[in-house]
């Protein structure tokens, strides 16, 4: 067990499967009648011309051309493919994301192994193919959409960083850029998480070349106290509340320092304090971060938006709604651990222990859920009009089946972000999970319409660091999970309609 098996288990449904809806869906459908021919023309050499409907830059083709370049010499050889250009076909662009898909599930294994260095092959092999089988990202491996090369490359940024291989990551954040502008939130998250870590490592480093020198002080003195004639008992008494004396300080550094700090104040003094000192180590590491960053603003300043083409219909709002929606998705994907009678006794249990401070925590929840809810719950037109998506039929259906159903969901998005954070609290520092609620903030809250597809990112990042260790629960969501794919893919391939106002046949999709 381990890489080699992840990468062969997903790619034993990776092939049929993406053959199989070849074979039923030849033409490009969706947003693949944009992003195929402009890859076809680049595969044309015409670098030149572009689509003004396409939002995201073009680092998606850029890895299509190469593994377009990649297939050509053997398809060549084998006569199938006469030129460049003809081979880079609707069923052949597709394939690149089910290659990436492979590489993923591989990302995912290297990564919890990373973070939990004595997690069992054989576990970590189950959790990563669970994390892949993941519902929008299984989905959109067998279509030609920016979903699955933005993943790939964002986690293989995250690893790079978690390496320390620093240089290589910036490159990698970059190349994610470039197949998705909003990205640039994932590439900050993993740089300032990078800068933690190396705050922490060093901290931890200075606390226990503290505890060694105590050590050595106290080897001394106890030895110069044995070894000198006629000391009395005055002397020893001095030297022994010396050494308790500063062991407490110690004690009591080690307990306020980072590593054991569980007040998000603490953590935040400590970090500072550690980064004013190693300030220029911090900028040296990450300096290349830096410098994309700055490049990417300005990009932005001369284009005078984020996005590419449509400007119009992705300008930026206050669609604070987007980060509850995400949250009560996000805790379904893990239900087990989320919708369990444990951790919602669990939770009621840590409230009634904190209280009263956890019902003002509650109440601030619950008004700004009601908050965003009411005043930044936005409709976007595609949303309203498009039925061939499962969100029009969640917002028609659910949200807007009462005009109450909105507020009444409010308290199970708190229930989802409170059960999300304390599962979260268990195995991370509170300093990461502010981070990480901003940036799923700074890359949701600006975007219009909902769309699932913008829950990937965040959601890997999450079920990655929240080390569930029930095998019963990756069970049950590797069930779950398979059965929305079986789901989802049938509707898909086999419940094809008509518009009468477009022609064509269209299919129902994330």
């Amino acid at each position: 067990m381990g890489k080699m098996a992840v990468a062969a288990i997903v790619s034993s449904w990776v092939i049929p499967i993406m053959i199989m809806v070849n074979c039923l869906v030849p033409e490009p459908y969706m947003d693949e009648i944009f992003h195929i021919p402009q890859t076809q023309q680049y595969c044309k050499g015409d670098f030149k011309s572009w689509d003004p409907m396409i939002t995201t830059p073009p680092g998606l083709y850029y890895l299509s051309l190469a593994h377009v370049a990649s297939l050509f010499p053997g398809m060549w050889y084998v006569q199938a493919a006469s030129s460049f250009s003809d081979l880079c076909s609707t069923a052949v662009l597709r394939s690149i994301n089910g290659v990436l898909a492979v590489i993923c599930s591989v990302l995912f294994y290297e990564i919890l192994t990373q973070l939990r260095p004595g997690l069992d092959k054989r576990k970590a092999t189950l959790y990563a193919v669970v994390i892949a089988l993941y519902p929008v990202h299984w989905f959109f491996t067998f279509l030609y959409y920016t979903d699955v090369a933005s993943v790939t490359v964002v986690l293989a940024m995250y690893l790079a960083c978690l390496k320390k291989h620093y240089l290589f990551s910036s490159m990698l954040g970059a190349l994610a850029i470039l197949i998705r502008q909003t990205n640039v939130i994932w590439m900050l998250f993993v740089a300032c998480t990078g800068a933690i870590h190396m705050l922490l490592a060093s901290n931890k480093k200075d606390i226990q070349l503290n505890d060694a020198g105590l050590s050595g002080r106290k080897s001394i003195q106890l030895t110069d106290n044995r070894s000198a004639p006629g000391n009395s008992n005055l002397k020893r008494r001095k030297i022994s509340n010396a050494v308790n004396i500063t062991s407490h300080s110690v004690s009591v550094m080690n307990t306020s320092s980072l590593t054991h700090s569980s007040g998000l104040v603490d953590e935040l003094c400590t970090i500072f304090l550690r980064l004013w000192h190693l300030k220029w180590e911090i900028l040296l590491q990450f300096s290349p971060f830096l410098m994309i960053f700055l490049a990417f603003v300005a990009f932005v300043l001369w284009n005078g938006s984020i996005v590419l083409g449509a400007k119009e219909a992705h300008a930026i709002s206050p669609h604070f709604a987007q980060i509850m929606y995400f949250g009560l998705v996000t805790a379904l994907a893990m239900a087990p651990s989320h919708f369990s009678l444990g951790q919602a006794t669990a939770l009621c249990r840590t409230f009634w222990r904190m209280r009263p401070m956890s019902f003002c925590k509650g109440l601030v929840v619950l008004m700004a859920g009601h908050l965003a809810v009411h005043f930044f719950s936005i409709a976007h037109p595609y949303l309203l009009a498009d039925n061939r998506h499962y969100t029009f039929y969640l917002w028609r259906k659910v949200i807007k089946a009462h005009w109450s159903i909105k507020y009444l969901l409010v308290p199970l998005y708190g229930y989802s972000w409170l059960s999300i954070c304390s599962n979260l609290g268990k195995v991370q520092k509170n300093i990461w999970i502010l981070i990480f609620f901003c940036a799923s903030a700074a890359v949701l809250v600006p975007a219009p319409l909902i769309e699932f597809r913008y829950y990937t990112i965040p959601f890997f990042f999450l079920v990655l660091h929240s080390q569930i260790e029930d095998n019963r629960s990756w069970f049950i969501m590797g069930i779950l999970y398979m059965v929305v794919n079986i789901f989802t893919m049938l509707m898909f391939l086999l419940r094809p309609f008509h518009w009468d106002h477009e022609p064509g046949i269209q299919r129902f999709i994330w």
